[in-house]
């Protein structure tokens, strides 16, 4: 099974950016819809983004307008840029590919997963 590495993970001031990025395999990021997807201790893990194969996206409420998600398709890279983060970004950031080019908020549509990378933002 194939599992994606994140990256770009960090401790920020509150205003700050940051840029994750997530490491796929070639065969299996070409077909597949990606997310990102967070947690933090105690909590279910949070929908925050997802891009179909072109780019189509789909946001949470609470990062629309600050969070892009994007992709490179020649690099089988997926990223995701922050700005103007707050304390209550603070989670486990996970990058999430589903056998589908068809984006989903549903954690349980996505077929394989990372390790995930921490982000911590200061206020």
């Amino acid at each position: 099974q194939v599992h994606p590495v994140e990256s770009g993970g960090g401790l920020v001031q509150a205003g700050g950016s940051l840029r994750l990025s997530c490491a796929a395999s070639g065969r299996t990021f070409s077909g597949s819809a990606m997310a990102w997807f967070r947690q933090t201790p105690g909590k279910e893990r949070e929908f925050v983004a997802a891009i179909s194969l072109g780019t189509i996206t789909s946001y949470a409420d609470s990062v629309k307008g600050r969070f892009t998600i994007s992709r490179d398709n020649a690099r089988d890279t997926l990223y995701l840029q922050m700005n103007s983060l707050k304390p209550e970004d603070t989670a486990v950031y996970y990058c999430a590919g589903r056998s589908s080019y068809v984006i989903s908020s549903n954690s349980t549509n996505y077929n394989y997963w990372g390790q995930g990378t921490q982000v911590t933002v200061s206020s």
